[in-house]
């Protein structure tokens, strides 16, 4: 049975007593689940950490379902797209002190999907790389622009 992103995260929100309406959009391969709820503030968390555990339980269930299931990302309220903007413009401008001094840019500890974000930012550019580098006792790593050689 094929995965049904949109019904999983409803009933995972009903499950933990969020009132909330789902919306699905297609993004770049990926599914965007949109969700729309009065307190948006409970369901994001501090610096997002709810919304991205909220999201890594959505895809794990998926997966489980399905695990040809295209990944999901979570939103509230444009929170991921604004946070992606912010993160990317941070990215660019690492990105511009790399090709101009040519040494490595260590930019702060991320989880998984916020450096793939940079990854996919970057995958084309002809003079910066990526490469993420695990932080000791932590399961971040950090994402490492240096040039391309």
């Amino acid at each position: 049975m094929p995965a049904q992103p949109k019904e999983t995260l409803e009933k995972i929100l009903s499950l933990l007593d969020f009132p909330a309406t789902v919306e699905e959009h297609k993004l770049d391969g990926d599914i965007l689940l949109d969700v729309k709820i009065e307190d948006s503030g409970r369901l994001i968390g501090r610096q997002g950490q709810t919304l991205a555990d909220l999201q890594y339980i959505t895809n794990r269930i998926l997966f489980q379902q399905d695990a040809t299931s295209p990944k999901v990302v979570v939103d509230v309220g444009g929170y991921r797209s604004q946070a992606r903007e912010a993160l990317v413009k941070k990215a660019k401008e690492a990105a511009d002190k790399v090709r101009r001094w040519g040494e490595p840019v260590e930019l702060e500890p991320m989880g998984s999907f916020d450096r793939r974000i940079i990854h996919h930012t970057f995958k084309d550019d002809p003079d910066v790389e990526t490469h993420s580098v695990e932080v000791d006792g932590t399961d971040k790593k950090v994402l490492l622009l240096r040039p391309r050689h």
